[in-house]
């Protein structure tokens, strides 16, 4: 641990502490040796979390509105840092009228003092990102300009024949399928780990064509001995060298030194994660998930923060429960409600458009998520799709090989749990123009309180619409 007596602040609180030993009178010094400790520790504690990293990121399977809620929070915030994933990420934000959706930049972009960064856990293909500056400079946001987007020199290249291996394994699984975006992440992933891939400091480097080459060469070989064909790729990959040219132009940094140096001059940092925990690499509905961490863990191997540099965690989650692909969802409602969920909550995918599942809210699937994150405030986001149920119901334990459990078992691929219900209340005001606490509807404070009962962690804020403004601070 660092001296604390270091910094100034910690510096008064110890004269402070010397006052009060020197003034027999003082109330504090008659406080209990316990007592006195534990105000240090609370202090101390305090202290520290003002030099850490916030994290937030997704609870069930992705689309929780992570977007929207880090756009919310950035003011707060000096930099906003992506960890993992890639173009598959869809966060949309809505405000002043327009709407937005960014797929690798930071949600914080549009905030003019925040910086944000694309940290090295993410995988960047450079069409997909240039284009999505492009439309940003085009709706009066030059990040060129704006000098507010830095990408990390450890984030990894997305070449067009990643994404040729993604769209041919895909289809050769047939109806076993993922249900992959085919942005080839998932190969961008595989030749990370296998120690093949490029990175985006590369580009730097006089020999990049080479090493490029190189690559691309391997996976032509893979496509024409396990698929029997290479399509044509020559437009995408002139594409690529452009867009490659173009992102010269942004700072490339070694973001851990960044992001670290941040910390130590006691700048607030929040971690943006992308898809959600149900979709992680070691931690999720295996063999249906993404290639990457999207836990808390994640958030240190992908900006290079030490666990001990992470403050507060907040997990963001659907009133109900949605998933996108294939893979068990065991709280999907296959039936007229759940295209009414589906309807009411616009649950299409906002990178491939492709509908959502939908299905009622998964409580041993969310204290998981919680567990594994070390969650410490929730946001319970579309709770307005809700209104007009009569009833809503809340999965709070399952049915799995003959016993009644509530906690997310090994497998729920190969024997898919059955969700055992309780009902509740459901409310019929519509929530999306309130603004003040005490226009919450009765009902909807009862759901609110039993959610966290049962999840045992607060929520904090609650989304009750798609815009910036439709978010409500809850006191906890």
């Amino acid at each position: 641990m660092p001296n604390l007596f270091r910094h100034p602040i910690k510096k008064a609180y110890r004269l402070q502490g010397d006052q009060i030993g020197n003034k027999r009178d003082n109330f504090a010094c008659e406080m209990p040796k316990q007592v006195r400790h534990d105000v240090l520790f609370f202090l101390v504690k305090n202290y520290l979390k003002i030099m850490a990293v916030d994290v937030l990121l997704g609870l069930q399977w992705g689309d929780e509105g992570k977007g929207k809620i880090v756009d919310v929070l950035s003011a707060g915030y000096d930099l906003i840092a992506r960890f993992q994933g890639g173009p598959n990420a869809g966060h949309t934000l809505e405000f002043d009228g327009k709407k937005f959706v960014l797929n690798t930049i930071p949600s914080g972009i549009f905030f003019e003092n925040t910086m944000n960064l694309i940290g090295n856990g993410v995988v960047i293909d450079p069409i997909t990102l240039k284009k999505e500056i492009d439309k940003l400079k085009d709706a009066g946001h030059d990040l060129l300009a704006k000098k507010n987007l830095q990408i990390a020199k450890k984030a990894h290249l997305i070449i067009p024949t990643h994404q040729l291996l993604d769209a041919a394994s895909e289809k050769k699984m047939g109806e076993g399928k993922i249900g992959s975006t085919l942005k080839g992440i998932g190969p961008t992933y595989m030749d990370k780990t296998g120690r093949n891939g490029l990175r985006i400091g590369d580009i730097t480097l006089p020999d990049f064509k080479e090493r490029y080459q190189k690559l691309a060469d391997k996976h032509t070989s893979m496509l024409q001995a396990l698929y029997g064909e290479v399509p044509d790729f020559s437009e995408r990959e002139a594409a690529f060298f452009e867009a490659i040219e173009f992102l010269k132009q942004f700072p490339l940094v070694d973001s851990e030194h960044l992001v670290n140096e941040y910390i130590k001059q006691g700048k607030k940092i929040l971690a943006e994660g992308a898809q959600g925990t149900m979709l992680d690499i070691d931690f999720g509905s295996y063999p249906f998930v993404t290639s990457s961490n999207t836990t808390t863990a994640g958030a240190c191997t992908g900006l290079g923060i030490a666990p001990n540099k992470i403050g507060d965690v907040i997990g963001i989650f659907k009133a109900y429960c949605t998933r996108v692909g294939g893979g068990p969802f065991p709280t999907e409602l296959d039936n007229e409600v759940g295209e009414e969920l589906r309807k009411i909550g616009h649950e299409f995918g906002a990178v491939s458009g492709r509908p959502r599942r939908t299905g009622w809210i998964d409580l041993p699937a969310l204290k998981y998520a919680i567990m594994l994150n070390g969650v410490t405030e929730l946001v319970m986001t579309k709770a307005d799709v809700l209104s007009g149920f009569d009833k809503i119901y809340a999965c709070t334990h399952y049915n799995y090989n003959g016993e009644e459990i509530d906690y997310m078992p090994y497998d729920i691929c190969s024997v898919m749990p059955v969700p055992v219900y309780k009902e509740i209340d459901g409310w019929n005001e519509d929530l999306t123009g309130i603004t003040e606490l005490s226009e919450i509807p009765d009902r909807l404070k009862s759901y609110i309180i039993f959610l966290e009962k049962e999840l045992e962690v607060p929520i904090k804020y609650l989304s009750v619409g798609p815009d910036r403004k439709q978010t409500l601070v809850l006191p906890v």
